[in-house]
């Protein structure tokens, strides 16, 4: 019986560490807004959702990705953010977190740069409906995030 309480308690704390960033951006982060654009609606392992290009975070000229740091090095990644009109907009990128925010904690051990904030997902219909939007008006992304750079997409809108 030890041996099962044990078991099932390692594997919610595995849970709860999964899951703490965003939760910790959805809880305590503030909110921030990006110019986003659509890349890819329909996955069939992963169901339908609405790939997201943040072209003001960019870095390189990658149209679908938030492109790489090319210093041949793997690891954290993050992205300090100015306040370009309305929307955020990348200043700068760095293996260091940021003395001061805003800024995102992002990751490129894949093949490119991911800040968890570049899947939206959607039933089916939805997710066609909003990247024909998105495709054709400008939309907004409102992402929390908290004091260490964790991020979550709350919407994007079409406006």
């Amino acid at each position: 019986m030890k041996r099962l309480i044990a078991a099932v308690a390692v594997q919610l704390a595995c849970v709860g560490l999964a899951v703490a960033p965003q939760l910790s951006a959805r809880t305590t982060g503030d909110v921030y807004e990006f110019t986003v654009g659509p890349v890819d609606p329909i996955d069939p392992f992963r169901g339908a959702y609405v790939a997201l290009s943040y072209p003001d975070l960019r870095r390189g000229d990658d149209g679908a990705s938030l492109g790489v740091l090319d210093d041949g090095h793997r690891g954290d990644v993050f992205v300090s953010l100015t306040k370009q009109g309305d929307v955020w907009a990348a200043s700068d990128w760095s293996r260091t977190r940021p003395a001061q925010g805003p800024y995102l904690a992002c990751d490129d051990h894949g093949w490119q740069i991911d800040c968890g904030i570049e899947s939206w997902f959607l039933p089916q219909g939805k997710a066609i409906e909003v990247e024909k939007a998105v495709l054709d008006e400008t939309a907004i992304a409102r992402v929390k995030i908290d004091s260490r750079g964790n991020a979550a997409l709350l919407d994007v809108t079409t406006d």
